[in-house]
């Protein structure tokens, strides 16, 4: 993975500001959330951890793992995939349909929607549409690691990691060793490339 100016799209350079949390603090910021989804659930019975593709699956993943210790039990974990459902999608006519269908009946279920960064809350809007598909949940409530503000959406998360403030030419970064090889966050800016 390039650290320094690693991604240049439209005119601009993608490069790596200061790291946010380390694989340790990622760790336990983890445990904390599966804490606090378990205190406010009274244990595991009836949830269901709906994880947003891509790193939201790995985070859902590590929560139910977190919950095992806890309560030596741990609740189903899903995989919802929104491409179809995002809003910034240039055919917007056509019914979409979530691949693959959930293993799981979510009726009558609590579902924490599990993320890593809840910024404009479109994503989570497209989750919510594409879970609806799936049966009438009891309650969905949102986890995400990482609250980055910039909201376009009258969206909150439940269970927040961390809450940074971000300026509009900035990005963060989750990187997760199942996906990435790695555990951090990151903080990056978008600068003009003046070359070419």
């Amino acid at each position: 993975m390039e650290s320094a100016a690693s991604v240049q799209s439209k005119g601009a350079v993608v490069r790596e500001k200061s790291q946010l949390m380390s694989a340790s603090e990622i760790d336990r910021t983890v445990v904390r959330l599966a804490h606090e989804i378990l205190e406010r659930n009274n244990g595991v019975a009836g949830l269901v951890l709906v994880g947003i593709r891509r790193r939201g699956v790995p985070l859902a993943e590590r929560l139910a793992r977190k919950m095992t210790e806890i309560e030596k039990t741990a609740p189903p974990v899903e995989t919802l995939d929104i491409t179809l459902y995002r809003d910034d999608l240039s055919s917007v006519d056509q019914k979409p349909i979530v691949q693959p269908p959930l293993r799981f009946s979510v009726e009558g279920k609590t579902v924490i929607l599990v993320d890593d960064v809840l910024y404009t809350g479109r994503t989570t809007r497209a989750a919510l549409d594409a879970l609806l598909d799936h049966g009438r949940p009891r309650r969905v409530e949102l986890s995400v690691l990482i609250d980055r503000g910039h909201r376009e959406l009258p969206i909150q998360a439940n269970y927040v990691g961390r809450v940074l403030q971000t300026k509009d030419n900035e990005t963060i970064e989750v990187r997760l060793r199942e996906v990435d090889n790695q555990d951090r966050v990151v903080l990056c800016e978008r600068v003009q490339n003046d070359s070419g």
